[in-house]
């Protein structure tokens, strides 16, 4: 009896000491790949698609032969290269794209670094007997930046990709109407929005005084800030009425403190008409739909978010949100498994 039993339990176990080695594989990967980015060794092998060896690697970057050995291995482990003749390294299939075209709309090349940054899970383990709670003011430089370089290819999809499949939206934004950004962060949709909408004017609205000084001086940096307005401002403390054809948000709108009145708020400052759109990240309606590979990098994103005393939110949430707001024409579609995009018409 104890043998037939011991023969049933084996593969179980076998199958549960799998699914942790495999987190662990994942870390290891996600380190190396990280190294390889922070050092310039995958933009140094981009130069040679025929591949190069490590010896020529390490002479190049000028790093030690042994490490940079070392670490090619660990890099074609993880499946970010691929061993071509003579012992050489290249790029491993589209990695050219996914890890260093930053203009490419899959780009995830920030998204390890952000993976990172003690804010996302060290901070959280710090204050996990507390509960002490936080905002972006007491946030490092380094951790915005991070996620202003992963929010780029949220905008890169949204603009003009997204827009383009929301109807009228497009056409409207060509002819040059007056459009704002909440949470516009470090500026990088104004500046995506203006180069692509020249006929539009535009306002960007952050309640992070950092965040709206790194966007004044990019405006400077790329000569548009004759087009672009800020105001200083919490979401909750709009009140603004009937000033914009276009309200967008991108990835922050599972961040209001009052998503309720800032719904409100939006709704009071469109026109009629105006268009309300919401870039964000599409986290499952259930518990059981937690364990694909898009949604446990939400639930992972989902620690930070508990110190800013919120959470991502399901599609759904935002759909409903707007059609209890009196928005007409509600819809919303999916770019890729993590990004969605709401929107509605006042």
């Amino acid at each position: 009896m104890g043998d037939m039993m011991s023969e049933k339990i084996k593969p179980e176990l076998k199958e549960q000491a799998g699914k942790l080695l495999s987190h662990v594989a994942g870390y290891v990967g996600l380190r190396t790949i990280e190294i390889g980015l922070q050092h310039g060794l995958f933009k140094e092998i981009a130069k040679h698609p025929q591949g190069i060896n490590a010896r020529d690697l390490a002479e190049r970057t000028k790093m030690d032969p042994f490490y940079i050995q070392v670490w090619t291995q660990s890099a074609f482990a993880s499946q970010a290269l691929e061993l071509t003749e003579n012992e050489s390294y290249a790029l491993a299939p589209h990695m050219d794209k996914l890890l260093l075209d930053e203009d490419f709309p899959g780009y995830m090349g920030a998204m390890f670094k952000m993976m990172l940054q003690p804010e996302l899970f060290d901070l959280f383990s710090e204050n996990l007997k507390s509960g002490r709670r936080t905002w972006w003011n007491e946030l490092s430089l380094d951790f915005i930046q991070a996620v202003s370089n992963t929010g780029r290819s949220f905008y890169i999809r949204l603009i003009p990709g997204g827009i383009s499949k929301i109807p009228g939206l497009n056409e409207k934004l060509k002819e040059g109407v007056r459009v704002l950004e909440l949470c516009s962060g470090a500026g990088r949709g104004l500046i995506r929005m203006a180069n692509e909408y020249p006929n539009c004017s535009f306002v960007g609205l952050d309640g992070d005084a950092l965040s709206n000084k790194l966007t004044k001086k990019r405006l400077e940096e790329v000569g548009i800030q004759d087009k672009v307005s800020l105001i200083h401002s919490t979401l909750e403390d709009i009140s603004l009425i009937e000033e914009f054809d276009v309200i967008f948000i991108n990835i922050s709108m599972h961040e209001c403190r009052d998503i309720e009145k800032v719904t409100q708020n939006v709704y009071h400052a469109l026109k009629p008409k105006g268009h309300f759109v919401i870039s964000d990240f599409p986290f499952p309606e259930s518990i059981n739909e937690c364990r694909t590979v898009p949604a446990r990098i939400m639930c992972g994103i989902q620690l930070f978010e508990a110190l800013l005393d919120d959470q991502l939110l399901p599609t759904k949430a935002f759909i409903d949100l707007l059609n209890k707001h009196e928005f007409k024409n509600v819809n919303a579609f999916e770019i890729t498994p993590v990004h969605a995009v709401t929107y509605g018409m006042k």
